[in-house]
């Protein structure tokens, strides 16, 4: 077995309260990694088409991937994959804490839970004896993931659900620690399993290819990361908040349902206020990273509590136009505990809200009037009264009740927080990505309006490329399983320090929107290892990896969950955006939206699919995709 593996599966049958271990497939890890690759490939072969993401025929995949276990920063985060019972489709999430740290410790790559218990259940792992206990959770059924968590063994790492979870709330999460893989629904593939908890143990140590190579150069890292402007200050400082005036100075902060991309009230939720004001205590990280984007706020009643992140006070306060971090941070908690998606959350808020504006249906919540936002999440989570519609999320309210139009979901995932008519890129990224409207799948975004380097986000250069690159990247990180933030590193400090009206920033920035295909082409380059995600892997498995191997790697897997969507029906069709983004302008001089029709056969065409978003046959060969 190449290194960085423990070399097992984990195999549990819930219905039979059975387990085994089998090896893991050598040959499936050097193709798809770990993490999600392999679990999507294992969900593929594993099931029949049409299955019920909520029925006992669907998966609960947990992964680690060769860098878990390591002491890499950034590193130790798990996949989950499975049917999403929100889109229908592939669904999967990440979550940092500690748990991956814990699976490899106790000897694990990957834990696939089948078919339903009978009677809610946990699960310990212990991975130095190879012991697999089923133990009631009658006792927890019906707990909040952190009184849950408090109550479950110290010396164990788990990932839990709550009330959402156990309600089969479309959108809910599992928690791990304080964070959360929270997007598609997998904490409702959990519930429907009956499964509270699941807990590992061990002692296990990694064996890498070279460790003293790896030793020396994550010490480098370190200092790298030290000294980044993003990673070692901004983040460290601000949390992910700290790009909410960026979004709201470039107009693609959710505001009102959408309706507009600035918030007047916007620096009142973001991460410098939330230094100035609110943070309290010692910011948090997931194990062995130095960045500590985690905050630490105070609510009164409950203490001192996890802060909330970016899509957070987006989506849960300038979307719904409150301008209140304390509700934020207090909604935030609530949805936290209750084991659901934030995102999703607040966009099925907002619709709701427009939907009451509308005269469409009686919600009981308003634009910019908190009143009512913790009642009705707490009904959402455990589907009480008008929460169980909300439940379903926006896709299926908006089938049911109108406002198709104004329901911003992509193929059922509600967006996350950032406008695509401020960011074409990203646009395209949201209407192909195979999960939904997701932006941690690429983050296409930080390469064209959010980041440092910035090209023009409105012209139609480069945006069929960025995509492409930035999810086939992504697809590859989160098989490792590594941090998205890590690539913020790639862009060096010399170029944050550039004055963004400086020639030379104008220039580099010219020559970058200009690369069109060279963008694709240079990436694609199977040469030395040079960012630390390609040293890592081929210090840990001795296997050579650069940017094009993984490249390679990211296209593989997704346009194996390409086939996969195809299978499970969705199409073509379902590659677009919400009528409101595509329609209606927010920028003066904008005749209409988002240009997708004009950038989509360009991006079909940079994939290698056919004019009808397929893949072709040569391009699965090339890729080695067997469907």
């Amino acid at each position: 077995m190449i290194k960085g593996y423990a070399g097992r599966i984990l195999e549990i049958d819930l219905g039979a309260r059975r387990h085994s271990y089998r090896p893991l497939h050598e040959e499936t890890a050097r193709l798809y990694i770990g993490g999600k690759g392999y679990g999507t490939r294992l969900l593929y072969d594993m099931t029949e088409p049409g299955i019920d993401p909520l029925g006992p025929d669907n998966p609960l995949i947990f992964a680690t991937g060769p860098l878990n276990g390591s002491v890499a920063p950034q590193s130790n985060r798990f996949a989950v994959v499975t049917k999403s019972p929100l889109t229908g489709g592939i669904g999967n999430a990440t979550c940092g804490g500690s748990f991956a740290y814990a699976m490899k410790r106790a000897g694990i790559d990957l834990i696939v839970v089948k078919g339903r218990s009978a009677d809610p259940v946990r699960i310990e792992v212990e991975g130095d004896g190879d012991e697999v206990r089923f133990i009631d959770a009658r006792d927890l059924w019906g707990k909040g993931t952190y009184e849950t968590q408090a109550k479950l063994d110290k010396k164990m790492k788990h990932a839990v659900i709550g009330p959402a979870g156990e309600n089969r709330v479309r959108y809910a999460g599992i928690v791990s620690d304080e964070r959360i893989a929270g997007r598609s629904g997998v904490g409702a593939v959990m519930g429907s399993k009956n499964l509270k908890a699941v807990s590992v143990h061990g002692s296990r140590k990694l064996e890498m290819d070279d460790a003293d190579a790896f030793k020396e150069y994550t010490k480098e890292v370190r200092e790298i990361f030290k000294e980044h402007p993003v990673l070692g200050s901004s983040l460290k400082r601000f949390g992910t908040a700290s790009i909410v005036n960026t979004t709201n100075g470039r107009n693609i902060i959710p505001t009102h349902n959408f309706k507009y991309g600035h918030f007047d009230d916007a620096m009142k939720v973001s991460g410098e206020y939330m230094e100035d004001h609110e943070l309290v205590g010692v910011k948090s990280s997931c194990i062995h990273c130095p960045v500590t984007c985690g905050r630490d706020v105070e609510l009164e009643g409950i203490g001192r509590v996890k802060g909330p992140e970016y899509e957070t006070v987006a989506l849960l306060g300038t979307n719904l136009e409150i301008g209140d971090l304390k509700r934020v941070s207090e909604w935030n908690y609530h949805a936290d505990d209750l084991g659901m998606d934030t995102i999703s959350l607040g966009g099925t808020l907002s619709f709701a809200m427009e939907l009451q504006e509308r005269g469409m249906l009686e919600v009981g919540v308003s634009f910019g009037d908190p009143a009512g936002v913790t009642e009705l999440i707490q009904d959402i989570g455990h589907r009480r009264g008008l929460g169980n519609e909300l439940a379903e999320g926006s896709k299926r309210m908006s089938e049911k009740y109108g406002g198709k139009d104004f329901a911003m979901h992509v193929k059922g995932m509600e967006l996350s927080a950032y406008d695509p008519r401020g960011s074409y890129a990203q646009g395209v990224e949201y209407a192909t990505t195979n999960r939904g409207g997701c932006h941690v799948q690429g983050a296409s975004m930080y390469m064209e309006s959010v980041g440092p380097l910035t090209i023009n986000p409105q012209n139609l250069k480069l945006k069929a490329d960025i995509p492409v690159v930035q999810q086939n990247l992504a697809c590859a990180i989160n098989s490792m399983v590594l941090c998205i933030f890590s690539t913020y590193g790639m862009i060096p400090k010399a170029i944050h320090d550039m004055s963004p009206n400086s020639f030379q920033y104008k220039l580099i920035a010219k020559i970058f929107e200009n690369l069109g295909p060279l963008l694709r082409l240079g990436m694609s380059v199977k040469g030395r290892p040079m960012i630390w995600w390609e040293k890592w892997l081929t210090y840990i498995t001795g296997q050579p990896m650069s940017s094009g191997h993984l490249q390679e790697i990211g296209a593989r897997i997704f346009n194996l969950e390409r086939m996969y969507n195809l299978r499970e029906g969705l199409s073509a069709a379902d590659d677009t955006l919400p009528a409101r983004i595509l329609n209606e302008p927010t920028f003066p001089g904008m005749k209409s939206g988002h240009p997708l029709g004009e950038l989509l056969p360009r991006y079909y065409k940079n994939r290698g699919w056919d004019a009808n978003g397929v893949p072709t046959a040569k391009t699965l060969d090339r890729l080695k995709v067997q469907v």
